[in-house]
């Protein structure tokens, strides 16, 4: 099978597996999904998902955000881990959003990254998610299944988002960046992975790593 039909063959079984497609932080607004990714950073969608409703209850917006002290949101975001950094993070770029967009979240990458805390991954999700513009942020799923899957040498997340960005069709980006995460978590895990049960590294992966899978 060569590259096109990988490619192909992964796009095909993911929209059968995935036909709709949950996003996996909850949020109501582009400032929510903001903060919400910015807390994902080192900790799981579960753990944000349990966490974020008690900071959205004192503050859902940048303006109520603001009047809390950094140590007060530190506090309540401390089990997402990083909450030194991510309580500055999360306040800084309030007072950002209302000095500079009237509160609002902007809609550029270059914006985006330019707020405290916020990488072009955060940025490239809030802009698939909030605002529907392709984008491909590459988290450990993605970087780990496009490695298994031979289409990227697995060397950094910044290439692995290159190789991903130039093998899939631009319009279904969006798509795939979160098909691909809900499969890693379901079928192709880092820990207790079970070759039987991964379909699409079963049937385009890394011959090596099929051959060191089958050997156990």
């Amino acid at each position: 099978m060569n590259k096109e039909a990988r490619v192909q063959f992964v796009i095909d079984t993911l929209k059968e597996l995935y036909p709709t497609i949950p996003i996996p932080l909850d949020h109501k607004d582009p400032y929510t999904l903001l903060i919400a990714v910015l807390l994902s950073a080192q900790c799981t969608d579960v753990r944000v998902n349990q966490i974020t409703p008690l900071l959205f209850a004192k503050a859902d917006n940048p303006y109520d955000m603001v009047k809390m002290s950094v140590e007060e949101i530190k506090e309540i975001i401390r089990p997402c881990g990083l909450s030194p950094m991510k309580s500055k993070g999360i306040h800084g770029l309030s007072e950002i959003l209302i000095e500079k967009y009237n509160g609002e979240v902007p809609q550029s990458f270059e914006a985006l990254e330019a707020l405290p805390a916020v990488g072009h991954k955060t940025a490239s999700v809030v802009m698939s998610q909030a605002f529907g513009v392709p984008a491909f942020p590459v988290d450990t799923h993605i970087h780990r299944l496009m490695y298994r899957w031979n289409l990227s040498n697995g060397k950094n997340v910044a290439q692995t988002e290159k190789d991903a960005k130039r093998l899939f069709p631009r319009d279904l980006w969006n798509d795939l960046h979160l098909q691909i995460i809900w499969y890693g978590r379901e079928y192709s895990p880092a820990r207790g992975w079970s070759l039987e049960k991964d379909i699409i590294t079963k049937t385009v992966g890394k011959k090596s790593l099929i051959e060191e899978m089958t050997k156990v």
